[in-house]
């Protein structure tokens, strides 16, 4: 496109959810109740994990990073959700934003492959019993997690880079929350064609592979628990995996509603809707799901309850 005599924008505008009128009060706090909890739940994972004896195994030191990158990725879109809800819009540099899209895209593919971490993890745990304490020793546990870490952070600095030599002239507002790539692009007045073959490249190997290890990791382990002869047995080790598959099962199904099929098939508000739950519901409701089957995690609570009131009465 032709770029001469136009205006290059220095600040892009977040619409968020528009004519929201006597719902802004309802809505704001709704989303910060929400961001309260999440940061409330997850920091507990983190801290009974950190300082719990019978919590150091691989599940639950891959459980904290998980807490740890929802954390982080809440926080992120958050405050600029907040903004929209109760100002009816969000103003923030170009820079501003290009950087809360990069922490959004690199914390989601840590996500991805930390969720593909703990699938195999469970995959050893219950197909290869006998070996799990040398195969998922400590040193590879923080090789995987290093991994998933830096993959993420390092792998969407092409993206942002690319992202950063576009230009963005007379239009300068987004209809949505946060900014994410689709809003960005179609803002752009830059050809956009190399990017987009870019992210095309990189995501779906990054979503896919990931995704065909969780689903092999868990034929297999259902292939394994068939053969367990007691329903003892069965239901034990169905138990420690069965919040991992719904939380992979929420997580993916989400993610690939929005970015797998055209955006043209979904209203503005419905993307939106369902950007809130993996950027804001998500976070809160994985503490949730992994934490009320879990005899480990509430027996540590408890330790550290029973600590507490022990202090406050002395």
């Amino acid at each position: 496109m032709n770029e001469k005599n136009q205006t290059l924008v220095s600040e892009i505008v977040l619409l968020g959810f528009q004519n929201l009128h006597n719902f802004k009060i309802p809505l704001f706090s709704l989303f910060l109740l929400i961001y309260i909890m999440t940061v409330w739940e997850n920091v507990l994972i983190i801290v009974l994990v950190s300082s719990s004896r019978n919590l150091q195994s691989p599940m639950y030191f891959f459980l904290q990073q998980l807490s740890l990158s929802d954390l982080l990725g809440s926080s992120n879109i958050v405050p600029t959700l907040l903004q929209t809800v109760i100002y009816d819009r969000a103003t923030l540099s170009i820079v501003g934003c290009i950087t809360q899209f990069y922490f959004f895209c690199s914390l989601e593919i840590s996500d991805l492959l930390i969720l593909a971490v703990m699938s195999y993890d469970r995959y050893v745990a219950i197909c290869i019993p006998l070996r799990y304490t040398s195969i998922m020793n400590y040193s590879v546990c923080v090789k995987l997690i290093l991994m998933s870490w830096l993959l993420g952070f390092d792998i969407t600095v092409i993206t942002v880079y690319l992202i950063g030599t576009l230009h963005f002239c007379d239009q300068n507002t987004i209809n949505h929350f946060f900014c994410d790539l689709s809003p960005l692009l179609d803002l752009s007045c830059s050809d956009t064609f190399s990017l987009q073959i870019e992210v095309f490249v990189v995501s779906v190997p990054l979503v896919f592979i990931p995704f065909i290890l969780i689903i092999v990791s868990y034929m297999c382990i259902a292939h394994a628990i068939l053969k367990i002869v007691s329903n003892t047995g069965r239901q034990k080790a169905f138990s420690t995996c069965s919040s991992h598959l719904a939380v992979v099962s929420i997580f993916y199904g989400t993610l690939l509603s929005i970015y797998l099929f055209p955006s043209r098939k979904h209203s503005p508000a419905m993307s939106k809707v369902l950007s809130l739950l993996y950027t804001i519901v998500i976070p809160m409701v994985n503490p949730l799901i992994y934490s009320l089957r879990n005899k480990d995690l509430k027996e540590a609570l408890n330790k550290k309850l029973n600590k507490l009131c022990k202090y406050t009465k002395i």
